[in-house]
């Protein structure tokens, strides 16, 4: 006859096998459910450099980039029933001054290999059944859970319209210079956090029902002199 202890460890053994399996099929289902995120616009409203301190903490004044963007995209199809959170965000990136000129690693004549790269804007979409975890306050979490009421998949949580925001962070370079660089461009970036599974972030190319990202790139520009602000298309090039 087994001991209470042998029947206990074959209960627990048989409740971690069901509950792993459970947990590896809710993982597969993400990948047979279609994602095909899409970005209407992304552009620059107004680009300024300005030659001070960017941080209370910094120790001298250096040259930095302030960049407002309009941005309107449908994340929606990202968001799932295993759909914890998703987090978006926004990079500035230009190519080294030896890429620029290389012409090998262009692509429709804007260089592909973005030797750098810096995060102006983010933000993290919560998804309705992990609403309770949003960094807001409680009049914004009470209007947020009345809108997802009845709700496991809410498309409206994926869309998002920003016109002229302004930017979370600016942009500094080691040198302290920045100002007229070209060849910049902004790029829109998610990684889908889901409740049972992998992180997966924006692709490159199709997998399966999963499709890349559609129209997450600006227009090239160029940043301007210190002091002078960019034209309302954020000096894109043509």
């Amino acid at each position: 006859m087994y001991s209470s202890l042998v029947r206990l460890q074959n209960v627990f053994g048989l409740f971690t096998t069901v509950a792993f399996v459970v947990a590896a099929l809710i993982a597969a289902s993400d990948f047979i459910t279609p994602r095909a995120p899409t970005v209407g616009t992304l552009k620059t409203t107004n680009v300024q450099v300005v030659n001070g301190r960017p941080h209370y903490y910094s120790s001298k004044k250096e040259e930095y980039a302030i960049i407002k963007f309009s941005l309107d995209a449908d994340l929606s199809s990202l968001f799932t029933w295993n759909t914890k959170q998703v987090f978006v965000y926004v990079t500035a990136e230009w190519p080294s001054s030896l890429s620029s000129s290389s012409s090998s690693a262009t692509k429709g004549g804007l260089n592909t290999t973005a030797e750098n790269q810096a995060v102006i804007w983010d933000s993290i979409i919560t998804a309705p059944s992990s609403d309770h975890l949003a960094n807001i306050g409680p009049a914004a979490m009470k209007k947020l859970r009345k809108s997802a009421a009845g709700k496991s998949i809410d498309p409206s949580r994926g869309k998002l319209t920003l016109k002229n925001q302004r930017p979370k962070y600016q942009i500094t370079y080691p040198s302290g210079k920045i100002a007229e660089t070209d060849n910049v461009v902004l790029r829109l970036h998610y990684n889908v956090q889901p409740w049972v599974g992998i992180l997966t972030w924006n692709q490159d190319r199709d997998f399966g029902s999963w499709k890349q990202l559609q129209g997450g790139l600006s227009k090239a520009f160029t940043l301007p002199a210190t002091k002078k602000k960019a034209t309302a298309a954020g000096g894109a090039k043509s």
